[in-house]
């Protein structure tokens, strides 16, 4: 019978469960039907598979062609089935040896001359069969090799073209096998460095403690104080990646489409505009993609403006900032993508941004005020871990000669924290359950005092509480106390007063 099976990968947010391509040569009048939920862009393979076909010299079967996409309820999208089609039809007409597909998969978008263009996502493809089969190999685009050979055993094989591939079929030329090959890691010398910053000794501070312990940072103050250029130097200030974490932001970004060997190993920055919607920010879409969150996943992301923000946009990131996940749900699928992010967020104090301002210029109500603010829900702040104003530099700070810490010998003090984090609890402060709080975050009995007043006084939430409680942690973890103290709990406090708008001038 005029049948051939091929195997290929899907798509389903991170993972890459296995389709079966079936190929039936049929009588009947010539057509070519694709079945199995395809999408516009697989339907639209019939064509390119089959000029790419006769134009790398292969006959095309003048009959009636069916192939299925198995399973018939998973949706197929992309180009990424063109190589596994042509193939089955090269099988089921006798050009390709049929047996030769039995420990193969095949993923490929093919131009009209046969050439296999990259595809996202190949990372993901050659994990899942890897971890499916190890005795199945998987072809794929030799754009692609850099994201294969992250995890490559020689399991992978890399394919220019479709002739290139129906060689290695019939036994005339052996396709590369893809060996294992990590990028080494970019020097950190291309994040800026703090030592840029003048004077704000305080934010640099609360950026240290929020990078030793993984705390979420909104710096509120006027045009120009520094806010932008101290998230920027951020990310200079967080350990190095292991393999395991810059694996999971190699295949984020595999997913996305933005694979670049040269980011390996570096944290990811992303500074989103405010104009961003909701699906740009959080992922989604018919088919869904990773957002900016998930974009973002085990790196920084900055908000700057953000009142400027939809209001409903800012808050669909409640629940990754206390999960570090994001489900997006579509009718008949459903992804769910990892978004374990840094939050760091720039405000202005208000509308016109010099409320407090030393020149007096701020002519803001208010009622202004007021209304400004509360753009930003209750809510999403009560989920940021520390709040601190950023005033504008004085002009003999300014101009003081250059004395300012770098980034290295902050970075020092963090990773020594996150040494001591590691080897009570194995997770950064911020990530600890609210259990876990209790067993390692409660403070002395003079701290504890301090909690208590806290929350009498309202500026606590029972949330706010155990945020407060983990950013004392930190700044115990900084000094190399054992024990959280009532000057480790009044240094956090200092941090979670921005629910106070000043008065107006």
């Amino acid at each position: 019978m005029p049948l051939a099976v091929v195997r290929s990968r899907a798509l389903v947010g991170l993972h890459a469960p296995e389709v079966r391509v079936e190929v039936h040569l049929g009588n009947g009048l010539p057509a070519f039907h694709i079945v199995g939920l395809p999408q516009a862009a697989v339907r639209e393979s019939a064509d390119r598979v089959r000029a790419a076909l006769l134009h790398c010299g292969f006959d095309f079967p003048n009959r009636r062609l069916t192939v299925n996409l198995a399973p018939a309820d998973l949706p197929k999208d992309t180009g990424r089935f063109d190589l596994p089609i042509a193939v089955g039809i090269l099988a089921a007409s006798g050009q390709v040896p049929l047996e030769a597909l039995g420990e193969l998969a095949f993923v490929g978008e093919l131009s009209l001359t046969g050439e296999i263009r990259p595809i996202r996502g190949a990372l993901a493809m050659v994990l899942a069969v890897r971890a499916d089969d190890s005795r199945r190999r998987l072809v794929i685009p030799s754009a692609c090799k850099a994201e294969a050979a992250l995890v490559g055993d020689g399991q992978s094989l890399a394919a220019a073209s479709l002739v290139d591939v129906c060689a290695h079929l019939r036994g005339e030329s052996p396709l590369q096998r893809i060996a294992h090959c990590v990028p080494a890691v970019a020097a950190c010398a291309a994040v800026p460095d703090f030592s840029d910053v003048k004077g704000q000794l305080l934010a640099k501070r609360a950026l240290e403690v929020a990078a030793a312990g993984w705390h979420s940072v909104l710096m509120t103050g006027p045009p120009g104080a520094g806010k932008s250029m101290l998230a920027a130097r951020f990310p200079g200030l967080l350990p190095p990646m292991d393999d395991e974490q810059s694996l999971q932001c190699a295949l984020v970004q595999s997913i996305a489409g933005r694979f670049d060997p040269s980011r390996w190993g570096q944290r990811p920055f992303r500074s989103p505009h405010h104009t961003a919607s909701g699906v740009a920010l959080v992922g989604g879409g018919g088919v869904p993609r990773p957002g900016e969150i998930t974009l973002a996943h085990l790196g920084v992301l900055f908000l700057d403006e953000l009142p400027e923000f939809n209001r409903a946009v800012l808050e669909v990131l409640r629940e990754p900032l206390e999960s570090g996940e994001i489900t997006i749900s579509r009718a008949g699928r459903q992804a769910t993508f990892p978004a374990r992010f840094q939050l760091v967020a720039a405000m202005n104090p208000c509308p016109c941004g010099y409320l407090g301002h030393h020149s007096g210029r701020c002519q803001c109500s208010a009622d202004q005020v007021a209304r400004y603010r509360a753009r930003v829900s209750g809510p999403l702040l009560d989920r940021i871990d520390l709040q601190l104003e950023v005033p504008a530099a004085a002009a003999d700070q300014m101009t003081r000669a250059g004395t300012e810490e770098t980034s290295e010998a902050i970075r020092a003090r963090v990773e020594r924290a996150r040494h001591a984090m590691h080897a009570r609890q194995r997770k950064p402060n911020a990530s600890l359950a609210p259990r876990e709080v209790d067993e390692h975050c409660t403070p002395d009995e003079r701290g504890s005092a301090l909690l208590r007043r806290a929350m009498a006084a309202s500026m606590l939430s029972a949330r706010g509480l155990h945020r407060a409680m983990r950013v004392a942690r930190t700044i115990a973890d900084l000094a190399g106390a054992n024990t959280v103290g009532a000057e480790h709990v009044a240094e956090a406090l200092q941090y979670r007063r921005l629910d106070r708008v000043p008065a107006a001038a």
